[in-house]
């Protein structure tokens, strides 16, 4: 057998490695009750309680950030971020941790947000032009 072709079947066993273990990595968003009932780690999305305490003191512990987060299904809990308070947390949109419950609170590893566009009032107003 050519060299060429051992190589080309090696390439279509490894992309299709990669697009099996891609296509097992995504996952839909947990709300809590889902959270808690499952033990396992999960991805959860909702939007920042600004009315309900928030609590970081960097000279006490940098990686001890707590707050309250409301998912999709409108359940609010409390979440302890295992990291720092993120820069402009407070101006986010929309917010997905990655953690798991542990017995009323939601343990987050990891945060990712989604904060409002710099061009947003820039789109209202092309909108509101373009219907004029």
């Amino acid at each position: 057998m050519k060299k060429s072709y051992v190589l080309a079947l090696m390439l279509v066993v490894i992309a299709a490695i990669l697009f099996w273990q891609t296509g097992n990595a995504t996952s839909e968003y947990a709300n809590f009750e889902k959270a808690a009932t499952s033990g396992d780690k999960v991805q959860l999305v909702g939007t920042y309680v600004k009315d309900k305490p928030t609590i970081y003191d960097p000279l006490t512990d940098p990686n001890y950030f707590s707050f309250f987060l409301e998912d999709l299904s409108g359940a609010e809990r409390e979440v302890v971020l295992l990291m720092g308070k993120p820069q402009d947390f407070e101006m986010s949109e929309s917010i997905v941790l990655t953690g798991r419950m542990q017995d009323e609170r939601f343990i987050a590893s990891d945060i990712q947000m989604k904060c409002p566009s710099k061009y947003k009032d820039d789109e209202a107003m092309i909108k509101s032009l373009t219907e004029s």
